[in-house]
């Protein structure tokens, strides 16, 4: 099924169940109000919301109205557990090829995760407000988890059944903030600004045989200004999928239900299939030429990113947001 978050004027939002068309939509306002009270309980809640996804998809939905994603807070507006993981590791790679260095030789031995913030994700259309440019404003693109309650210790398989929602993610990055930040031994603060979500969450069964291995079987088309920048693919070249981030993450501790995990900006070995941030492809050009040619966001700059499944159509909804520069605080 597919849920999104609605805006409502409230924090937290009001649940709704989307049609698979993305076409409808209806207020799951009777079963629960918030997808977190969903999470909270979603052995009891789910099959419910999937009872008004079957009816909202033929057409019986009494109460169903048009879908509009710019009336979309992120799926869950906020969340008390955040993680982030570098899954790609030709990313980490390419970054250390270009800065004349040698990757990690543990790379490959276990996950990288990080702890971001999770207090305020922003909705799809939602624009990206900051002050600077000169902060190196870029987009990340990549694939995020929702899950139920996981418990500590659990192992990749038991970890796999506490996935029961995905979303695309906009990860936006202060490129020009993080080099202090991680000399500093404390990794990202400042460098990481509130993250965008797709207007749709799905549940993995949404995505058929494309939902295999713990990962997702397509690519993921970012653009910018209208121009087509990358279409990686999300499962080609991912070394820890889902459950393995998940486990990894647990080994010390439970996540609550409506903890979030992102795998990171998808990319692919071949370079061919483009980027899915400008960090990368800047990446790409030190170490073909030397030098990073391309610039970082621009306010006006306008970026996309969506996935199309199988039927050419979109599955989670696009992420679309237009940087514009903050207004100045005036002193009170």
């Amino acid at each position: 099924m597919k849920l999104a978050t609605l805006k409502d004027g409230t924090r937290d939002g009001q649940l709704a169940v989307v049609s698979r068309d993305l076409k409808t939509a209806h207020l799951a306002d009777g079963i629960a109000s918030t997808l977190q009270k969903a999470l909270d309980d979603w052995s009891f809640i789910a099959p419910q919301l999937d009872l008004l996804y079957q009816t909202i998809n033929s057409g019986r939905g009494h109460r169903a109205f048009e879908f509009d994603p710019a009336n979309c807070m992120a799926p869950l507006p906020r969340s008390s557990l955040r993680v982030a993981g570098a899954a790609y590791l030709q990313q980490i790679e390419r970054a250390c090829k270009a800065a004349g260095s040698e990757a990690p030789a543990n790379l490959r031995d276990a996950p990288r995760l990080y702890q971001g913030a999770s207090d305020d994700f922003l909705g799809a259309q939602d624009e990206i407000v900051l002050a600077h440019e000169q902060w190196g404003i870029d987009y990340e693109a990549g694939i995020a988890a929702i899950t139920d309650d996981v418990a500590m210790g659990s192992t990749p398989d038991q970890a796999h059944l506490n996935i029961k929602l995905l979303m695309l993610v906009n990860d936006i990055t202060l490129r020009n903030l993080a080099p202090d930040e991680q000399a500093s031994g404390y990794g990202f603060l400042q460098a990481k600004p509130a993250m965008a979500c797709s207007p749709v969450a799905i549940t993995p069964d949404e995505l058929g045989d494309a939902w295999r291995g713990g990962k997702v079987h397509y690519a993921l088309r970012c653009s910018l200004n209208g121009k087509l920048t990358g279409q990686p693919h999300a499962g080609a070249d991912m070394a820890f999928n889902y459950p393995q981030l998940l486990a990894h993450l647990c080994q010390t501790r439970n996540a609550r239900a409506g903890s979030v995990v992102s795998a990171g900006g998808v990319a692919n070995k071949e370079v061919k299939k483009g980027f899915s941030s400008i960090f990368e492809r800047r990446n790409q050009e030190m170490i073909a030429d030397g030098v990073a040619s391309t610039p970082y966001l621009l306010f006006g700059d306008v970026v996309r990113l969506e996935m199309l499944g199988d039927d050419g159509k979109s599955l989670f909804g696009a992420i679309e947001q237009t940087v514009k520069q903050a207004e100045a605080r005036k002193n009170r």
